[in-house]
């Protein structure tokens, strides 16, 4: 028996010490970091509001981060793309994603095997509603009209969204069963696909968020007839509120930053004190205005019990209005 223990004292030292050397590495690599550009992936094409933010935010972050930080696009299957992408990567904090509600819709909609758990908030950035937009030059000029032209319309209209399980979809969905309204959910890869397919008339109406389309409503193409909000969009206050149209639907937007969640706290920790930073610099919040990108932000922390609770929410809409079959 003594022996045995004095054999054991060895393997206990050589596991301490190899403990202690894996901490040590750790935190060198923390303060070290970063030392070379941090990715942001999106998982939009260019062109949208989405990618947009990640821009803004980009830029003003030269003053905040020693290391540039660069956009990459990784568009496709609602947003899971870019967010196994993120999941699965080194977790070494060189790679975050703009991550929307998206991350929490797809997996539960059984479209995506990743769980939002599996991603470590670092900032929310965004807040917006959601909006129901068409052409100018439609026969339709309220949301009364044209929920009165989907029920109507043998084939019912057809509404493009940002792809099967997102946010977009899911408002189309819900306005669908809170109206009775045909509409046919046409899936893209973003908002901006959409958006071009309503404006070369391929398709009758798009959901999305205001700044995704102000550009198009200020050039007098596009029009916002619904804000799916109880309150009205700073940046379309002409759209009436889908509680004032008498529709009792919420359905909003909001994006933030995250990374995998094995990424070392030490490193969480300073990509919070950058993006805290950055989110607060008066260029990111004017370049977020003259986009009519709503502005919000909240620590990567407090933003996790958001997350819990919409992830409740979005989870007794989705079977509420029967999205299951239609996502797959």
């Amino acid at each position: 028996m003594l022996m045995k223990k004095y054999l054991r004292q060895p393997a206990l030292l050589i596991g301490l010490a190899a403990a202690q050397l894996t901490f040590a590495l750790s935190s060198a690599v923390a303060q070290s970091f970063p030392s070379r550009p941090i990715e942001i992936v999106v998982p939009y094409a260019a062109g949208g509001s989405t990618d947009a933010l990640g821009r803004a935010f980009a830029d003003a972050s030269r003053n905040h981060s020693p290391q540039p930080i660069v956009i990459v696009n990784k568009p496709g299957a609602g947003g899971s793309i870019a967010a196994n992408d993120i999941i699965n990567s080194k977790a070494d904090g060189y790679k975050l994603g703009l991550l929307t509600n998206d991350v929490l819709t797809t997996p539960l909609l059984g479209l995506a095997k990743f769980s939002y758990l599996d991603i470590e908030p670092i900032a929310q950035l965004n807040f917006d509603p959601v909006s129901i937009i068409v052409r100018s030059d439609a026969t339709w000029k309220t949301i009364g009209e044209f929920l009165a032209a989907a029920k109507s319309a043998p084939d019912g209209l057809r509404i493009g969204t940002t792809g099967n399980g997102t946010l977009s979809h899911l408002a189309a969905a819900a306005l669908v069963d809170k109206t009775g309204a045909k509409l046919a959910p046409i899936p893209y890869q973003g908002a901006s696909p959409a958006i071009l397919s309503l404006l070369g008339g391929h398709i009758e109406a798009v959901t999305a968020t205001p700044p995704e389309v102000m550009s198009h409503v200020q050039a007098g193409t596009l029009r916002i007839i619904l804000v799916l909000a109880d309150q009205r969009s700073k940046a379309a206050m002409d759209a009436p509120t889908a509680k004032e149209s008498g529709i009792d639907l919420s359905v909003v937007s909001w994006r933030y930053l995250g990374v995998s969640k094995k990424t070392p706290a030490d490193v969480v920790s300073k990509l919070r004190q950058i993006a805290a930073d950055t989110a607060k610099d008066p260029a990111m919040i004017a370049a977020l205005e003259k986009q009519n990108i709503g502005y919000k932000f909240t620590d990567g922390r407090e933003f996790q019990g958001v997350l819990d609770k919409e992830n409740s929410v979005m989870k007794d809409l989705i079977s509420k209005v029967n999205m299951q079959q239609q996502g797959r």
